[in-house]
């Protein structure tokens, strides 16, 4: 590679472009996002920093495209620069050379880690394609994505330095970051397809892939003829199956094709000892005929697997022999069937799945752990697995996974219909573990969140064989199968599929809202709600020139424009109504003019009669609360009293102003076909709301007002750890041997870092912000708690749906005020504690200081 070859400079420049249009178009995205977020905020501090970044973002948008360009550029041709030694001769070196990390520079290298490993996650095939391009282009011979000068961390830290041209203010920065960062992620696998397309037109061919070598006990492991044992067959030195199957490859593994008497099912199925096929010989694996198959000296391995001598398998051969072994028996546990239906005594002794070998025929093939709702099939194909395996890493990640589907098999808080399906995961699942350390690390994991998903929805359901909860596990087992059948080690397939489940769950609760009646009918008055804010807004507007007492222009547009609004909405906008109520308007700024002469007195005696009643039913309509009536009224009435005594005004000045008034309340109400999602909803006491609805339409979306619940009483909110442990299942401790086995490795995986992410929130202030469509809650109305699933949620998030009962036949409506009072005073909190994963993971901790303790002992 030739750092200062124009050719291979301007070819990077070509095949950054994309990049650059992609960031071009997130940050219009990004603006667009930021504008709806600050009309949408109820908050007053996050509205002023959602405007006060997109106010920067806009004002400095050349500036931040020009400045990721030219950063991108210098860091291609840092890439393109030979790397110097990093060693430093310290002997030579003084004070100055000497210095310390501040806080700003560790947030800053934070932040562009944060954003290249959003974009990695993200783009992780086109990245890995991306680095055999790029290795051809630079001449490398290998596709290394560490030299990649495209890759996640260059555009992430070109990304921050662009960011930082736009604002000096650490909190707008790291909201940009935020914001920005996420819209990239989700538009930088196109970008690199863009990519990979221009170098294919420009004619660069691509270098194969190669796999790192890692030293570890497992890397020596018999040749790939192992592995077509451990699926099923015996090959002999020609390199044939008995039974005339197919032959391996050094590129691959194969699989045997169909026989007669072929056994598909793995060794540790299939009884016996542990041996291959279920009989065993003093000197090593014998075929079906009898007699051995191997003409060299063998040995025989622990699972009963023999090897050839000498010969070993490289890390990629490994990593495809790992593959095959899990699709495999993926394949024969979905053929079997026992995911499918609960696991029966009398059927379990007869069916091979739970024949468990050594353990005999018990639920699951562990010492001395039972009673899991599916068989743990990472615990009882170990050996296998760990012959399979490359290294004391991957054995120790095989123990972690099992232990953990130990604890996921045995949760009491996951229905049985769906711990079989995620059971049918456990081997995908192991897949994800082996070649993604941050499986371990993050609960945003897409891996773990589709986990959790699936059982955290499944939670709200209490029937499974009719109706919603049916269709949802059709859905789950589908999805399921087609991980199980597709590339199940991508991580984007669960990112897909997690999508997938999240919009069918959305699309499911959205139809029973429909047909219940009750999102049209909030629908209709979050519409009215919205029409009443523009109105609002507008008034406002219009009023500010005419210097009215402040008290009197804020009822006029927050409070009399509430009932104009309704008056329009409900009766129409020309009905006899809707004009009183302007003319109420005008008539109210009058009454408190000056009136020097008699005529203009005896003129305003008259019409204050007329005008009292107007505002009283005005008043009623909208439900204003009647303390604050008196307040106004306590205003108004000297008001009046004073016009009386003050000097009159000039009839051209009051006809003006006369004229004025009418045009601003003839003004056309806004309608419902000139809303946009961008129209913010105000925050009106749930009282207010509840004036809006008949009795019948309260009724139907069965509305939840705050007279309905008792704030005083006192509700048992807390649970102790030791009580949502029990209602998770007892812990149950392997037998000496596991503990002995676990114990023996001191390999960390950093499952502690799962405490440096936040888990969200499961009751408290926070639970507002974090409710999700078709979860379970509970929530404590009538003096008694009840499960209740989310439903529905309107598009401004005014109001919320539950149902409750076995067959959801029980509609409970509120608004976000209402519900947030709810999460305050604790008498609203999610079923779930903590989501799946992360239960079982403390759990396994739990199991693993417990086997600590006895193996001591």
């Amino acid at each position: 590679m030739n750092p200062h070859d124009p050719s291979l400079q301007a070819a990077l420049d070509t095949a950054s472009h994309p990049i650059r249009a992609t960031l071009a178009a997130v940050a219009g995205r990004v603006s667009e996002t930021l504008a709806t977020q600050g009309q949408a905020s109820g908050r007053l501090a996050e509205r002023d920093q959602l405007n006060t970044a997109l106010f920067e973002l806009r004002r400095n948008m050349p500036l931040f495209q020009q400045t990721f360009a030219n950063e991108m550029s210098m860091r291609i041709r840092q890439e393109l620069t030979p790397k110097e030694s990093g060693r430093k001769k310290l002997e030579n070196a003084d004070w100055q050379s000497l210095s310390l990390v501040g806080d700003a520079e560790m947030e800053e290298r934070m932040l562009v880690d944060r954003l290249g490993q959003q974009i990695s996650h993200a783009c992780e095939a086109e990245l890995r394609e991306l680095a055999t391009y790029m290795g051809s282009l630079l001449g490398i011979g290998r596709a290394d994505q560490d030299r990649n000068p495209l890759r996640a961390e260059v555009v992430g830290a070109s990304l921050y330095r662009a960011i930082e041209s736009v604002s000096t203010d650490a909190d707008t920065r790291g909201l940009l970051a935020r914001e920005l960062g996420a819209a990239m992620a989700k538009a930088m696998p196109e970008s690199y397809t863009q990519v990979l397309r221009g170098l294919q037109a420009s004619g660069v061919q691509p270098v194969s892939l190669t796999v790192r070598q890692v030293e570890g006990p497992g890397n020596a492991l018999p040749g790939i003829n192992s592995a077509y044992a451990t699926l099923g067959g015996i090959r002999s030195d020609a390199g044939e199956f008995d039974g005339g199957h197919t032959t391996d490859s050094d590129a691959g593994v194969s699989f045997p094709g169909h026989h007669s008497d072929y056994d598909a099912r793995p060794p540790s199925l299939r009884g016996g000892s542990g041996s291959i096929h279920g009989q065993t010989t003093s000197g090593g694996a014998r075929s079906r005929s009898g007699s051995s198959t191997r003409s060299g000296p063998t040995t025989s391995s622990r699972s009963g697997m023999s090897t050839r001598h000498g010969q070993g398998l490289t890390p990629a051969q490994a990593d495809a022999q790992m593959m095959a072994l899990l699709r495999h028996l993926s394949a024969v546990a979905s053929h079997t069937g026992e995911f499918d239906a609960a696991p029966q005594p009398a059927a379990a002794a007869a069916s091979p799945m739970w024949q468990g070998g050594e353990a005999g025929p018990a639920v699951v093939s562990a010492e001395g752990l039972t009673g899991l709702m599916a068989v743990n099939l990472i615990r009882a194909h170990r050996e296998e697995l760990l012959q399979a395996s490359s290294g004391r890493l991957d054995h120790m990640v095989i123990d972690v996974v099992s232990s953990l589907f130990d604890q996921i098999l045995s949760d009491t808080r996951v229905p049985p219909q769906m711990a079989r399906q995620i059971a049918r995961l456990q081997l995908p699942v192991l897949r994800v573990a082996l070649s993604d350390p941050s499986f371990f690390s993050s609960r945003r994991h897409p891996v773990r969140r589709f986990v959790n998903r699936i059982a955290s929805l499944a939670c709200a359901f209490d029937d499974f064989d009719d109706g919603p909860g049916k269709q949802f596990l059709e859905r789950v087992r589908a999805l399921v199968q087609e991980i199980v059948e597709g590339d199940f080690d991508q991580v984007d397939l669960y990112s897909a599929k997690l999508a997938s489940l999240e919009a069918f769950i959305t699309e499911q609760t959205n139809n029973e809202a429909h047909e219940q009646g009750a999102a049209i009918t909030l629908g209709s008055k979050e519409s009215e709600l919205r029409l009443q804010q523009r109105y609002t807004l507008q008034l406002q507007g219009a009023l500010q020139p005419m210097r009215l007492p402040s008290w009197l222009a804020d009822f006029l547009s927050q409070v009399w424009g509430q009932a104009i609004v309704l008056a329009a909405s409900r009766d129409g906008a020309d009905s006899d109504r809707a004009k009183r109520y302007r003319r109420v308007g005008r008539d109210l700024v009058m009454s408190v003019m000056p009136k020097g002469t008699p005529a203009l007195r005896k003129k305003f005696l008259m019409a204050l009669p007329p005008l009292m009643k107007d505002l009283n039913e005005g008043m009623a309509l909208i439900g204003w609360p009647e303390a604050a009536q008196r307040e106004f009224f306590a205003k108004l009435l000297p008001a009046h009293a004073e016009s009386l005594k003050g000097a009159p005004q000039s009839e051209l000045d009051h006809n003006m102003m006369v004229k004025q008034l009418e045009n601003i309340f003839n003004t056309q109400v806004p309608t419902s076909d000139t809303l946009s999602p961008a129209d913010s909803v105000p925050d009106v006491a749930p009282e207010v709301v509840a004036q809006r609805f008949t009795p019948e339409e309260a009724k139907q979306v069965g509305l939840v007002t705050e007279n309905a619940v008792d704030w005083s009483g006192m509700i048992d909110i807390d649970l102790s750890a030791e009580e949502e442990d029990t209602a998770a299942g007892p812990i149950s401790v392997p037998g000496t041997a596991g503990a002995a086995r676990l114990a023996a490795i001191d390999i960390d995986l950093n499952l502690n870092a799962l405490d440096v992410e936040p888990p969200e929130p499961s009751r408290g202030p926070q639970l507002f912000d974090h409710i999700k469509l078709g979860f379970a809650y509970q929530m404590h109305l009538k003096d008694e708690w009840h499960k209740v699933r989310l439903t529905h949620v309107s598009a401004g998030r005014s109001f919320f749906v539950f149902t409750r009962g076995r067959k959801h036949q029980e509609t409970i409506s509120m608004t976000a005020r209402m519900l947030a009072r709810m999460c305050e005073t604790g008498r609203m909190r999610a079923v779930e504690s903590t989501y799946l994963m992360e239960r079982a993971t403390q759990r396994a901790r739990r199991q693993l200081a417990a086997m600590g303790v006895s193996t001591r002992h």
